[in-house]
């Protein structure tokens, strides 16, 4: 087995017409709390995601801030979180957590290929 760096995570906040109030409060709670990178409201699937969302964005070593703070802050709203390692389907595919439902996500959009993030 390669060796894999975490080098930071994605929580995306689902929501839609009826909960994007509820999302824009968990959002921007986290956002106050944490110093990680507010997304935009998405009112549409973005990318591989099903519904709208809104993505955070942070560093590795805020994980065991912000994961536990979105367990118990989420409003009923569904998150999926994934690392960031270089390789966006697995991270996607593979290495996903999901708090609520599972959600089918596109992964035909995603590829192997390295990417960088900004944190």
């Amino acid at each position: 087995m390669s060796a894999q760096t975490i080098k930071g995570w994605h929580a995306h906040v689902y929501f839609d017409a009826a909960t994007v109030e509820r999302a824009r409060a968990v959002c921007e709670g986290a956002a106050a709390l944490f110093p990680l990178k507010l997304g935009r409201m998405h009112e549409k699937p973005v990318g591989p995601h099903p519904d709208w969302s809104c993505q955070l964005a942070f560093k590795a070593a805020l994980f065991e801030q912000v994961v536990p703070w979105l367990t118990l802050n989420r409003d009923g709203l569904v998150v999926f979180i994934h690392p960031l390692t270089g390789n966006e389907l697995a991270d996607h595919r593979d290495r996903a957590i999901w708090m609520g439902a599972i959600r089918p996500l596109d992964l035909s959009v995603l590829n192997e290929e390295p990417a960088e993030y900004d944190l």
